[in-house]
């Protein structure tokens, strides 16, 4: 670990921060926390419906789709395939 990199332990705010500067095509996107609860509760659905390592790859690819809408639509549209693709009980 270099003098400039964060140790272990980074605040959530802090890390994504550091993820976004270190993107120069996420320019100043911020997660909003109704994203953030979205993108976990995608994350959640893929590791437990599927293999563990489905999570981040499920993450990156709604990312990717959605990237070009406003904050709202997104959050809105990760709940909705969150509801999609959670098992029924």
């Amino acid at each position: 670990m270099t003098a400039d990199r964060p140790s272990p332990m980074v605040e959530l705010g802090a890390w994504l921060d550091e993820v976004r500067a270190a993107l120069p095509a996420a320019g100043n996107r911020a997660l909003a926390p109704e994203e953030q609860t979205a993108i976990l509760d995608l994350a959640r659905v893929a590791a437990r419906t599927s293999e563990r390592i489905s999570a981040p790859l499920t993450a990156f690819l709604a990312g990717v789709a959605l990237a070009e809408l406003s904050s709202e639509e997104r959050a809105t549209k990760l709940r909705a395939l969150v509801v999609g693709l959670e098992p029924e009980t």
